[in-house]
């Protein structure tokens, strides 16, 4: 709708661009975060999954849908769990606040599962995301961005019915250059979702070569290339 009155359109992929066929100027800036690739040793991630009550000894899953969670993808980890799928590995799973507690409930023997660490928010996701061996998530372009930035292999579940299915556009950015995954909505479930993290976590060469991937999307100084932009028009 905006895209023949602005001047300048800020894009952070390059595939955007095609989309805009009608703007003016389309730059590829990148998208602003404030996580980082912090390149932790051993012990440090060793220490962060300490403190989430997790163990260094199996592979981790960070599993979260945004700030309000996704039921969907909630729903399927729940079913992972309780059929007792996730053997090999440990979760660090954020549900979101407003499913956290119904979440909680519908786990079989939760004091029991020695693999699962449940909780409403993660507010340290930096460290969490720089120590985990695995992401699924929704894939907005924020979660795109970070992913790519602390390089880690992902599963997607886009996002269904927004806007020009652009979340299923933003997960193809990473799975053209071997990072990711896709598994639409309407083909989640729960053995589908379990085939595709055990074909991943099962191969470390693999994980880390997805990682390295994920990395080469990563575009750097992008408040610099925007700051630049608004200059641009200022002057």
């Amino acid at each position: 709708m905006l895209a023949k009155k602005v001047d300048t359109i800020l894009v952070g992929f390059e595939e955007a661009k095609k989309e805009l066929p009608n703007a003016k100027r389309v730059i590829l800036t990148g998208t602003p975060t404030k996580i980082k690739n912090l390149e932790l040793d051993i012990s440090q991630k060793e220490d962060i999954l300490r403190n989430l009550g997790l163990k260094k000894n199996k592979p981790v899953v960070l599993v979260f849908g945004g700030s309000q969670g996704a039921k969907a993808i909630n729903d399927v980890i729940t079913d992972i769990i309780n059929q007792n799928l996730n053997k090999t590995y440990q979760i660090i799973w954020a549900p979101g606040p407003l499913q956290f507690d119904l979440v909680k409930q519908r786990i079989k023997n939760l004091s029991k599962q020695e693999n699962v660490k449940i909780v409403p928010y993660i507010y340290n996701m930096e460290e969490v995301l720089n120590s985990v061996d695995l992401v699924i998530s929704r894939s907005g372009a924020m979660t795109i961005t970070e992913i790519s930035t602390v390089g880690k292999p992902a599963i997607f579940v886009p996002l269904p019915n927004v806007s020009n299915n652009h979340q299923e556009y933003n997960a193809k950015v990473l799975q053209k250059v071997g990072a990711a995954t896709i598994i639409l909505n309407k083909d989640l479930t729960s053995e589908v979702l379990s085939k595709a993290i055990q074909k991943i976590i099962q191969n470390d060469n693999q994980m880390k070569q997805m990682g390295e991937n994920a990395k080469k999307i990563t575009i750097k100084n992008v408040e610099d290339k925007i700051y630049k932009e608004i200059v641009r028009l200022l002057n």
